[in-house]
């Protein structure tokens, strides 16, 4: 026979409709609209940050200096440069409302602004008065989270280190804010101007400069830019422009994005085993007809491409259902999913993330089906016809082994491909490929143990237990199909929770009792014994590490710009914070080289972050050049040591000889360690003696990075649930596909005198069971995933959490015995007789 008559049978079988395929497609549909979704969302947010990214850097671009303004060369280059030229002034500082006697401050990033700002977009007030206006004079505006927990009104007053300033509006929306990254505190706005003689710019202290240029509509920003970095790059000058209007944002986006289709794959995998389950409970239902076609004189392979033709087609089916659910899905959320980004968002149809969805669908089908397909071509007619008492099983041959393995791989390849972060896509694959082994070897050894249980003394007696345990140990039973489908999905879930509570656990818990209270900057050198007089004398206060601090830019390793031999490490893509000390600070431990002499004279000489040293390449010996307040410092690196960032103390990842930096503006930090109780008292007292200091509660700071990790949880969670509804939906067509031989099993039950009651309390003991089962697996599954997210990713801690293991196997357990109830009243409504006589 030819492939024509393959199509030809094909078509006559596809007249019979979709019954036996709604699981099918709905796996396949729900799993591709997921990939759909998420990718048209993702494109849309990066279609939005292209397109605005003048409005989110604020200029074309943008050059930024740590700890000083730009120099007269520097000025003269964007003068000459652009149409026109906008200078922010960015840093962290207090507000302090006096009230009634009473003191009340709170954490502000204050950005100063000159009469061009902004020069692309517009800033929003409320009430709605021109920028202008709301800063003239010493006029400030501020977001509303700020004022209200302060209590400002418009007219009120309020101090910025030495300087008093009045509330004039509340800042509703920066075009710029997006672009400007991460801040500890709400955003106020004040005029630079007003800023001079406030005691907050004083020489050394925190601040950053940006100067953002309106350049000509025929600029070319490549070669602007290296012109820029060949000129300036060497005094600690940092480039940006619209191109990447705002690149942190652009990082989270893909990355979650990135992360969130592999969690789709998670689903398109689980849902791959109800696609499997489907194709195969079919085939078993044609057995008539492939037998009869194999009489006929139908060679194996015509039948092979006529099922596979019809597989196909439903597979397209189901792959064009989930593309539209795809794209329509986040046009129709449209105005929710814009109302909770903080960036523009063009939501629309995009055909990227559709063909990449499509591709997955079409991978997945093949992987999934071709095994029970191939199957068919390995079974001869008179095997067939006995498959209606009792299956042999029939392994495909190898070359469809090796298809099935070459599919598998273009799958993964082209999740790595398209993922962005092929190392996550690879460990994700292999995760999801060991837990489906993990959970077909559960199935294989929970058959095993079910048969023995069913026979141990114990039951005898619990016949409905010992038939359930018959039911879930027997050759025909839906064990594998439950325990994959449901197992896979739970896995996921557990993996998330482990992950979500240990985060949880390492904010809440875990960092308080390390931690310092606050973190006290710009410490002008003058104020620092002041400072440690007031504090030393508190009884409330335990411990107390100051050490003085700037900060410079990594330009050059061994003569070499740092970004060819370190790439983009986080240590050499912004300033970091730079130290100097005559001996090793308390609790230091050097891993390697020595510390210098306290007397030391010589050229500056620096010691390395140990950790961060070995990851850029780092050895004892090399030269590192920092360029601080826009000079270069070059230090030969004389030993390394061990720096714990997770104690949330005082850390540095470039320690120097006090020669080196001595010299140098520079203020002071310092950690406070103390009583719960006392905190409020120490702020006040040093913030009314030292206004021009910054107070940051370490508290208020995980706070912020709490927030930002709900919405991550969140947005993962939502992924995994996802995949779970794939598992129930495989489940129910597992039980509705199983409710033929319950028919039948009820039947004999009643017929040998078994009550509505028992029968009832088998079929729930045995769908409970396999919940149990595949609930169990799960918990292991996902520990083993949380255990490997939170070491060598999150670089943390992880302690096994019990409450969510506990739900998922209640929620498994569920689950299944609501779908096995579901689909177990027909079969107690069925009268033995007839179903007795239609099985001869």
């Amino acid at each position: 026979m030819t492939l024509p008559v393959a199509a030809r049978i094909a078509r006559r079988e596809l007249r019979g409709g979709l019954r036996g395929f709604y699981v099918f497609l709905a796996c396949l549909a729900l799993g591709v609209a997921a990939i759909a979704a998420v990718g048209s969302v993702r494109e849309s947010i990066t279609a939005g940050l292209q397109r605005e990214g003048a409005v989110l850097l604020g200029g074309n671009a943008e050059m930024s200096f740590t700890y000083r303004y730009a120099e007269d060369a520097e000025r003269a280059w964007m003068a000459r440069t652009a149409e026109t030229v906008s200078e922010i002034v960015d840093f962290r500082s207090m507000v302090v409302v006096d009230r009634d006697g009473v003191t009340e401050r709170g954490l502000t990033q204050v950005k100063g602004v000159d009469g061009a700002y902004p020069l692309f977009g517009q800033v929003e007030l409320d009430p709605a008065v021109p920028l202008a206006d709301a800063l003239a004079g010493n006029g400030a505006v501020m977001e509303r989270v700020l004022a209200d927990r302060l209590g400002l009104r418009p007219g009120d007053t309020f101090r910025l280190g030495t300087g008093t300033y009045e509330f004039r509006a509340v800042l509703t929306r920066e075009p710029d804010g997006a672009g400007d990254g991460f801040g500890l505190g709400p955003r106020l706005i004040v005029r630079t101007q007003a800023l001079q003689g406030s005691g907050l710019l004083e020489p050394g202290t925190l601040f950053e400069t940006k100067y953002r240029l309106a350049l000509p509509p025929v600029a070319d920003l490549p070669a602007l830019e290296a012109e820029a970095e060949d000129r300036f790059a060497d005094n600690g000058m940092r480039w940006r422009d619209a191109r990447n209007g705002a690149p942190g944002m652009t990082r989270f986006v893909e990355r979650l994005g990135s992360f969130l289709v592999l969690v789709g794959l998670a689903g398109l995998a689980v849902g791959g085993v109800g696609v499997s389950a489907a194709v195969r409970a079919y085939l078993e239902g044609k057995t008539a007809v492939i037998a009869t076609l194999k009489t006929l004189g139908a060679e194996s392979r015509t039948i092979l491409a006529a099922y596979l033709i019809q597989i196909g087609a439903l597979a397209a089916l189901g792959i064009v259902i989930g593309l539209v659910l795809g794209a329509l899905l986040p046009l129709a959320f449209a105005p929710l999913i814009q109302a909770q980004l903080p960036v523009p968002a063009e939501i629309g149809i995009a055909p990227g993330p559709l063909a990449e969805a499509a591709l997955y669908g079409v991978l997945t089908a093949l992987v999934f089906t071709l095994w029970p397909l191939a199957r068919t071509e390995e079974v001869r007619a008179g095997a067939l016809f006995r498959d209606a008492v009792g299956r042999t099983r029939v392994w495909p041959r190898p070359r469809y082994l090796v298809a099935i393995l070459a599919l598998a791989g273009a799958l993964i390849g082209v999740a790595a491909w398209f993922s962005g972060v092929p190392a996550l896509a690879l460990w994700s694959a292999f995760g999801i490929l060991a837990a489906l082994g993990v959970l077909v070897l559960a199935a294989v050894a929970l058959r095993w143990g079910a048969r023995r249980a069913a026979r141990a003394r114990i039951v005898r007696g619990r016949t409905a237990l010992r038939l359930a345990l018959g039911a879930v140990g027997g050759p025909a039973g839906e064990t594998t199909s439950v325990v994959l489908s449901l197992g896979l999905g739970l896995s996921i879930l557990a993996a998330v929770g482990q992950i979500d509570a240990n985060l949880r656990s390492a904010i809440s818990q875990e960092l308080p009792e390390i931690a310092p209270s606050y973190y006290i900057v710009d410490i002008q050198p003058n104020q620092l014994d002041g400072v440690l007089d007031r504090l030393q004398g508190d009884a409330g206060v335990s411990k107390v590490q100051t050490a003085p601090m700037l900060r410079g830019i990594i330009t050059r390793i061994n003569g070499q710009p740092a970004r060819e031999v370190a790439g983009d490490h986080w240590v050499v893509t912004g300033d970091r914070g730079v130290t100097y000390a005559a001996t090793p600070p308390e609790g230091t431990i050097v891993n390697g080289g020595e510390w210098w002499p306290a007397d030391y004279d010589g050229p500056p000489v620096m010691s390395f972050s140990d950790e961060e040293a070995e990851e850029i390449g780092l050895k004892l010996g090399d030269d590192v050049t920092v360029n601080i307040l826009g000079r270069d410092i070059t230090a030969k690196v004389t030993s390394f040591r061990d720096v714990d960032f997770s104690t949330a103390g005082i850390g540095f990842v470039i320690a120097m000889n006090p020669g080196a930096l001595q010299g140098a503006p520079h203020t002071h930090i310092a950690t406070i360690y103390a009583e719960p109780q006392a905190e409020a008292a120490i702020l006040r007292d040093l913030a009314s003696a030292y206004p021009n200091i910054t107070a940051i509660r370490v508290r208020d700071a995980i706070d912020r990075v709490a927030e930002v990790l709900d919405g991550l949880a969140a947005a993962i969670a939502y992924g995994a649930a996802a995949t779970l509804v794939t598992g129930l939906i495989v489940l129910i067509g597992a039980a509705a596909a199983g409710e033929r031989a319950r028919v039948f099993e009820a039947a004999v039950l009643k017929t040998v005198g078994a009550v509505r009651g028992q029968v009832l309390a088998y079929f729930a003991l045995r769908s409970a069971l396999l919940g149990a089962a595949a609930g169990s697996v799960a918990i292991v599954a996902g520990g083993v995933a949380g255990w490997a997210v939170m070491e060598f990713v999150m670089m943390g801690g992880y302690a096994f959490e019990p409450v969510s293991a506990l739900a998922i196997v209640l929620g498994g357990a569920l689950a299944t015995l609501a779908a096995g109830l579901g689909f177990a009243w027909r079969p107690l409504a069925a009268r033995p007789a007839r179903v007795l006589r239609a099985r001869e």
